[in-house]
């Protein structure tokens, strides 16, 4: 997957709006059996927290809120669109976020990993966090962005 065909940028118009949601939704929500997606959380603008999608050839096919907290980018409900999945979107998603947290000068990126996703995450060079609770179902990972660190 190159990464140059892909775009990450902020939502700026209603539908932009909607499809990420519509996208968290599905994939975060209905696909794992979930109906209580909230869309419009204060979570999505509050000061700090960056709502992005990810959009490849012209199309929104993914989305991402990264949340920057001192020198920590936090992943949050990251997703790709299930027809679009296993094609590496989601690598360069994280490839892009990484990018991002840099000019933030975040020296480390988080998740706390659905359970099926830590796999993934593990391919892009995530570790596990074991020193960190994370929610029921979920694994906290992390991955230093400073070079030579591992």
């Amino acid at each position: 997957m190159i990464e140059s065909e892909h775009e990450l940028r902020v939502p700026g118009t209603r539908e932009d709006w909607r499809t990420f949601h519509d996208i968290r939704r599905r994939v975060l929500f209905e696909n794992r059996g979930k109906n209580d997606y909230v869309a419009n959380h204060p979570d999505d603008t509050r000061l700090g927290n960056h709502p992005f999608i990810l959009v490849y050839k012209g199309e929104i096919i993914g989305v991402i809120r990264v949340d920057v907290c001192d020198s920590e980018a936090w992943l949050r409900r990251a997703a790709i669109r299930e027809d679009l999945q296993r094609q590496g979107h989601g690598r360069v998603l994280l490839q892009l976020v990484e990018k991002f947290a840099l000019t933030k000068n975040c020296s480390e990126v988080r998740t706390n990993a659905a359970v099926e996703s830590v796999g993934f995450y593990e391919r892009c060079g995530y570790i596990r966090d074991p020193s960190t609770l994370s929610p029921v179902n979920s694994v906290a990972m992390r991955k230093s962005l400073l070079p030579d660190s591992r």
